[in-house]
């Protein structure tokens, strides 16, 4: 009975009747010949066993063998009863949405108004139009999203007949409910632009092989046409018009760029000391204002705490007169100013945009620097004198912001070096630990440390937000059995956690414990780390990347497991013979450990940079220090630090926020979560909670998803004060995405008359009614019906064959009963 139900709630079911060694007419043929025989030699012997008998009593014998003889034809031939489900497989339309950056994007024409992004355009045609239920009358919709990979974000079912707007299964993220769905789908959530890259040939290429089986009436794609990464679109319309599914391409943004002019680039240092003249370098883009004329003033107010923060607003510091560049051109723009004073203060760069400005919002871009009154302390720790140690400490001696002390664990005693100071062991007390703002560690042998100097050192990085940079090398990291990697004790442990990466467990010292090459390999960066500036060794990403592709590589690397939950990793060794599965080594990795960051290398061969460019290496192990010393020295109260991973995101980016905090007495902060206030680039303010972090008490962290072009500002209140910790966020679109955000109708266009579909210039084409060729009226209804048979009941089969064995047994003991009767052998 269950199975029944079911079958009736899948479709209609059928009974049919079907012989199972009978395939065609010919079958027949043998079987009724063969009868035909028996029948007549059945009635032969009869006929002569009978002949002395009545006729009648050679008949009925005859007939009863005859009939035995046709049952068992009838068992020979198989008769089978059969159920036959009707499958009905609804009409199906899928929408694809580019939710590339490129669609956060205004262009104030086009269907929308001046504020409205692509992307809202979209959300509103989805969420305040009736396209959706027009479609749901005829076909099952399935929207789904696409950028650099592709993601369905909601099914709705095929609306029942009679109804304008009845409930249907929506789905999201795969789990299916029963919902209203301009109700409860939030399009402008689940459409939301964030991706770096359009990959739309991958995304039709997907589509149309996922759904090359189904009755699809056609592929709608909703996107500016941008295609940046990714195979080209043509394989998949050629594949589309193999499997007669016709795409439909509806064009979301303008063809003509908007007059605009913006700041483009903002770089200044993040810290100076006062007297210290630095560099304020702008670059200004313009389109459709070639050759006019424009002012470019810098701006100076303090970002101190309790200080009003007015976006764009500051003393004017000087001004300079540039003339405008032809589309897309960058014109660069400097400024040299002195603090003369401590503190956090904010540098605006502000264009005096000529009338027809597209954007004022982007006329101007901000940045902090911190002006400390103190040089950076660096404590160079290691094993032995590698390359990378004596260029690392010749660096620092010679820089005059740094005082740099050393402890070289292989030296005897009285040695010379170019140090502030020599050191003979490690810090052992909280006042010559907090001292130093970072270290730098070079293969150092930690089990040389006392379980005291240990805790110190965890706390310092935890507690008192201290940079570790930990080099990894063959002598201690990677001594076999006895090296401090393969120590369980307690105090290993804790050196242990504070990389950002796994270490392996050796059994035996034949166990290969560091990796070498006999050639070079690059470093193969991650999008994080192409995305890190204080990895670039150019000013410029491109510029950066460009350099690193010229370094030849490095020979060897401490082989670990993987990166720790939580940590970044930056750079890959590239070798594919070292790769275990899909993943490559580790080479560079990062992570927040309490409130100090923690940047490990994978082997002591950074110096050979030096071959490519001599200032590289310098540019490369200044950026690192600063990098992980920003919580130290960009401290802005005695209670707490505010930290992020960097100061500038790309649009889409999530950005990782921690704050460790005390109380009144300076202890650490007890609370179950603390706000946190973001200041947007258009104004407005997001409230966000950091929770606590279980494993560190006053440690908060949360996370946040940059989505506006243009400076962010966090801001944290103190619990028990009336502080507040203040950063900055600079975000900007990528340079992928930004070069050229026109409508790309041509590509639209082919993809269309390449499948047999249509292009609509813009929503209010697409959504126009049947009559004036909209959209839902060429979607034609392909709702196909499929017959679907099932197998033979084995149950009836055997119910069947019982009666067969019955009757067969039946009419041979009535033959037998009439042949005593009379008396026949």
């Amino acid at each position: 009975m269950t199975a029944t139900l079911a079958l009736l709630a899948e479709g209609t079911v059928r009974t049919t009747f079907s012989w199972g060694r009978i395939q065609s007419n010919t079958d027949w043929i043998l079987p009724i010949g063969a009868a035909i025989l028996v029948m007549l030699l059945v009635r032969m012997m009869y006929r002569r066993d009978a002949e002395e008998l009545r006729p009648w009593v050679g008949w009925t014998l005859t007939a009863l063998r005859t009939l035995v003889f046709l049952v068992l034809l009838v068992l020979y031939c198989q008769p089978q009863w059969r159920n036959e489900r009707e499958e009905v497989h609804n009409s199906r339309v899928v929408l694809a949405v580019d939710t590339s950056l490129s669609m956060g994007l205004s262009d104030g024409e086009g269907g929308g108004s001046a504020s409205s992004t692509r992307a809202q355009q979209v959300a509103q045609a989805l969420g305040q139009s009736d396209l959706l239920e027009q479609l749901r009358r005829v076909h099952d919709v399935a929207v789904m999203r696409f950028d650099e990979k592709s993601q369905r974000v909601a099914s709705l079912g095929k609306l029942p007949a009679g109804t304008g707007g009845a409930d249907a299964a929506a789905e999201d993220g795969g789990t299916k409910v029963e919902t209203p769905a301009k109700e409860t789908l939030d399009w402008q959530e689940l459409l939301k632009p964030v991706g770096t890259e359009t990959r739309l040939g991958q995304a039709l290429r997907q589509l149309v092989y996922d759904e090359r089986n189904e009755p699809v009436a056609g592929i709608v794609v909703m996107s500016d046409g941008g295609q940046n990464a990714g195979s080209s679109p043509e394989a998949a319309v050629e594949l589309a018009h193999e499997a007669k599914i016709p795409i439909y391409t509806v064009g979301i943004g303008s063809r003509h760029r908007p007059v605009n002019v913006r700041v483009y680039e903002l770089q200044c240092p993040e810290r100076t000391h006062p007297g210290d003249p630095y560099t304020v370098t702008g670059l200004i883009q313009s389109q459709g204002m070639a050759g006019k004329h424009v002012n470019v003033e810098v701006l100076v107010r303090s970002a101190g705490r309790g200080e009003p923060s007015t976006p764009g607003t500051g003393t004017p510091a000087g001004k300079e007169g540039v003339v405008l560049g032809s589309d897309g051109e960058v014109v660069p723009v400097k400024f040299q100013l002195t603090p003369t004073s401590p503190g956090r203060q904010t540098v605006c760069l502000r264009v005096e945009a000529p009338p027809g400005d597209h954007d004022p919002k982007d006329n101007f871009r901000e940045a902090d620097v911190e002006v400390v009154d103190r040089k950076n302390r660096v404590l160079l720790f290691a094993g032995g004198p590698t390359r990378e140690y004596q260029y690392v400490r010749t660096l620092l001696f010679r820089d005059a912001s740094t005082t740099v002390d050393v402890l070289l664990q292989s030296a005897p005693s009285g040695i010379a070096q170019e140090a502030n100071t020599i050191l003979s062991e490690f810090p052992s007390t909280r006042e010559a630990m907090y001292a130093y703002d970072c270290v730098v560690a070079f293969d150092p042998d930690w089990k040389m440390l006392s379980e005291g100097q240990i805790d110190l050192l965890e706390q310092w990085v935890a507690e008192q937000g201290g940079g570790l940079i930990a080099v990894a090398g063959p002598v201690y990291a990677g001594e076999a059995i006895n090296g401090w990697v393969q120590d369980p004790s307690a105090s290993m442990a804790k050196i242990k956690a504070l990389y950002p990466v796994r270490f392996p467990r050796q059994f035996s010292v034949m166990d290969s414990n560091v990796y070498a090459s006999s050639d070079p390999w690059p470093l193969d960066f991650t999008r994080e780390g192409l995305e890190a500036e204080f990895l670039w060794l150019e000013n410029t990403s491109t510029a950066s990347q460009q350099a690193w592709a010229r370094f030849p590589g490095v020979y060897s690397f401490y082989p670990v497991r993987g990166l720790k939950p939580g940590a970044t990793g930056y750079a890959r060794f590239s070798d594919p013979r070292t790769g275990q599965g899909n993943d490559l080594p580790v080479y560079l990795a990062g992570q927040f450990y309490g409130s100090g960051r923690v940047f490990y290398v994978g082997s002591g061969e950074l110096w050979r940079l030096r071959q490519v460019e001599p200032t590289y290496f310098d540019r490369l192990y200044t950026k690192l220090i600063r990098h992980v010393t920003q919580g130290r020295l960009l401290r802005q109260s005695r209670r707490g630090m505010l930290m992020v991973d960097r100061d500038r995101y790309i649009l889409g980016n999530t950005v990782k926020i921690r704050a460790q905090l005390t109380n009144s007495q300076l202890e650490p902060l007890q609370a179950t979560s603390v706000g946190l206030d973001v200041l947007q680039p258009d104004g407005s303010v997001q409230n966000l909670s950091l929770a606590a972090d279980p494993s560190r008490t006053g440690l908060f962290a949360g996370q946040l998803t940059v989505l506006q072009e243009g400076a962010y500002r966090l801001e944290l209140p103190v619990p028990e004060s009336s502080e507040r910790l203040v950063r900055r966020l600079q975000v900007k679109l990528p340079d992928l995405e930004r070069e050229n955000p026109l409508l790309n109708d041509k590509l639209l266009k082919q993809i269309a008359a390449g499948s047999d579909g249509k292009y609509f210039e813009g929503l209010n084409a697409a959504l126009a009614g049947k009559e004036q060729g909209g959209l839902v009226g060429l979607l034609k209804d392909r709702t196909k019906t499929i017959i679907r048979p099932a197998a033979p009941d084995p149950r009836w089969e055997q119910t069947w064959l019982k009666w067969v064995m019955v009757l067969l047994c039946g009419l041979l003991f009535a033959e037998w009963i009439v042949r005593r009767l009379f008396r026949l052998a």
